[in-house]
């Protein structure tokens, strides 16, 4: 068995999956190769993301129109430029951290 066969492997009597005594780098390298792992197995990427992409989607329709009384393209329409809104503040917040992040230290290139 190789080091990726064990992703695959569920713990015995359904306890913690967190072998004990690994560093927080040591877990988060191993969720990484699960992740890649389980990403290779992926053969319609699409379909795999589709329920969280619609809702996503819908969390802004549900915004724009909380009694659902609008026209659905109008509906969408106003959708759409709340989820770009939003996206423009997430690019906004994590510029401001970048910036924060660049005056308190030395960066690294």
């Amino acid at each position: 068995m190789s080091d990726l066969d064990d992703v695959h492997q569920k713990p015995e009597g359904g306890g913690d999956r967190r072998p004990a005594g690994l560093t927080p780098e040591q877990r988060r390298r191993r969720a990484r190769i699960a992740a890649h792992v389980s990403w290779a197995n992926t053969a319609d990427r699409a379909a795999r993301t589709a329920a969280g992409t619609k809702a996503f989607l819908d969390r802004f329709e549900r915004q724009v129109d909380p009694d659902g009384t609008l026209p659905a393209e109008v509906r969408s329409v106003m959708a759409q430029h709340a989820r770009k809104a939003y996206m423009l503040q997430l690019a906004e917040r994590s510029a401001a951290a970048r910036k924060d992040r660049g005056q308190g230290s030395t960066r690294k290139s």
